[in-house]
């Protein structure tokens, strides 16, 4: 395995600059002087111990819009990340079309992400504007269509006032922050300025965790994307320097105990956006409900699909580049009771042609992943159609799980994934990641498929006739093909 110093650290750097009004709370904040004295860690007492999590691997994967594209959009032409912003108008216009064209089709929610500054202007010390947006008039929009809001923020980050106290104790913000006395994996490193972080051993961390949660339940969000955990677990060691002093496993575990113990109290579902994955994702299969395991959509298409450093699997975050090779190498993990897989953002207008667009729905839903659509109702143009598929949006109504035939990278069974349905159906998929069509085919013993069935194309919407022993196909050029199976 190959160690990724590269792409994910470098659209990493890009998104940190854009949470941010999280630079208010570092840089207005931390005034120190004879004036505003910084106060002396609160005593420790006996860590508790950690909330066990009760059965948080209920939900289905969520669909949903996101504003990835129109925030990245806006950083790739040089907007600073101060001045990124949606007006309006044209936050009405993303409710319009996700209300008309794909509510009725399953897609219930759109999402926050970063760029855009997050602020804190309501005295709560959470974040309660995205960009000049108040995120109550959010919700209050989206709900008058039937829609609900998730966000992206992390319970680890403070926003607010240092020197307020967190609600319902004695403890200041500031309390929280990393004093002196903190043994961290790098003590000569200073944290970057672009986020405030959460000692999660110091007193006052759970409550602040808790009001986190409840400031958002109370708000009407109920979905949370959290993101960066790996630079608090471990600075993020594979660059020259780490970005942060490393935080370590221990904190890392408490804190996310924390954010499921409030989580699940106040009905929020969690996705983790950026862990290390240690130890086969042991940590965030406990507490979290959702998980990425690629890296960001950047600009797309085929390159997020499948051809961006094809076949190389890294030994930390992210893993993989592309669509493909992450959902192969992690498929182990999901599964019916399991934490789901995310592979990031959609972005169907910049697809080459119509059988990549079908690919790219095709894996998230074979995956039981999230469809997240970042098109842009200035460029959705009637890419709609693949979207609301409905005889494929089935699967996710029936929180089905489809695995590779085979974990190994890039081989021929890693394009084939199949998983049985809930009424016993069989579903297969194969995908043609080379530059000339070809013909694919699968032992339908290989897919618990004895004797003849009935294939249905799912795709065409169109029945097949019947098989039995080999299923055979041809496949386009970076496309794929995805049949039923029916006894």
């Amino acid at each position: 395995m190959k160690t990724n110093f590269n792409m994910v650290k470098k659209f990493a750097l890009v998104f940190l600059c854009s949470v941010l009004s999280l630079g208010v709370a570092c840089k207005d904040n931390k005034v120190e002087g004879p004036d505003n004295p910084d106060p002396a860690p609160d005593p420790t007492p006996e860590l508790p111990a950690l909330p066990v999590p009760g059965d948080i691997h209920k939900y289905k994967a969520p669909l949903y819009w996101t504003i990835y594209e129109y925030a990245r959009e806006m950083e790739m032409a040089g907007v600073p990340y101060h001045e990124m912003d949606l007006t309006s108008d044209q936050w009405d216009a993303v409710i319009d079309m996700m209300a008309t064209k794909f509510k009725p089709y399953g897609y219930d929610m759109i999402c926050t992400d970063g760029f855009l500054p997050q602020l804190s202007r309501d005295g709560s010390g959470y974040m309660s504007h995205y960009g000049s947006m108040p995120l109550k008039e959010l919700v209050r929009r989206a709900k008058e269509k039937g829609l609900k809001v998730g966000v992206y923020d992390n319970p680890l980050w403070i926003k607010g006032d240092l020197n307020s106290k967190v609600a319902g104790t004695n403890y200041t913000l500031r309390s929280l922050t990393r004093n002196p006395q903190d043994n961290v994996l790098y003590p000569e490193v200073t944290d970057r300025a672009d986020f405030t972080w959460v000692v999660t051993d110091h007193p006052g961390a759970r409550e602040y965790i808790d009001g986190f949660f409840k400031h958002y339940h109370d708000l009407g969000v109920d979905y949370v994307r959290m993101d960066f955990m790996c630079w608090y677990e471990d600075g993020d060691p594979g660059r020259d320097h780490p970005v942060t002093c490393g935080y370590g496993r221990e904190r890392y575990e408490r804190g996310l105990a924390y954010i499921c113990e409030s989580a699940t109290k106040y009905g929020i579902f969690t996705s983790i956006v950026m862990p290390e994955l240690y130890n086969d994702a042991e940590l965030e299969r406990k507490y979290c409900n959702m998980t990425r395991i690629v890296q960001d959509t950047n600009i797309g298409g085929w390159h997020h699909f499948s051809s961006f450093n094809r076949g190389t699997i890294y030994d930390r975050w992210p893993y993989a580049d592309n669509q493909m090779d992450g959902f192969t190498h992690w498929s182990h993990i999901g599964g019916e009771g399991k934490i789901l897989l995310d592979g990031d953002f959609l972005r169907l207008n910049k697809c080459a042609s119509d059988d990549e667009r079908r690919s790219q729905v095709s894996l998230q839903l074979i995956a039981g992943g999230p469809v997240t659509i970042a098109d842009t109702p200035e460029t959705i143009g009637n890419y709609d159609k693949f979207y609301t598929n409905e005889e494929l949006l089935a699967l996710n109504a029936d929180r089905f799980v489809g695995k590779p035939l085979s974990r190994e990278i890039d081989s021929e069974g890693s394009c084939m994934w199949w998983g049985t349905m809930s009424n016993g159906d069989v579903v297969l998929a194969m995908f043609n990641r080379e530059e000339s069509g070809r013909r694919m085919s699968v032992n339908l013993s290989d897919i618990n498929i004895d004797g003849e069935c009935k294939v249905r194309d799912l795709w065409k919407h169109a029945d097949e006739g019947v098989v039995s022993g080999t299923f055979e196909a041809a496949v386009p050029r970076h496309g794929c093909k995805v049949v039923k199976f029916t006894k």
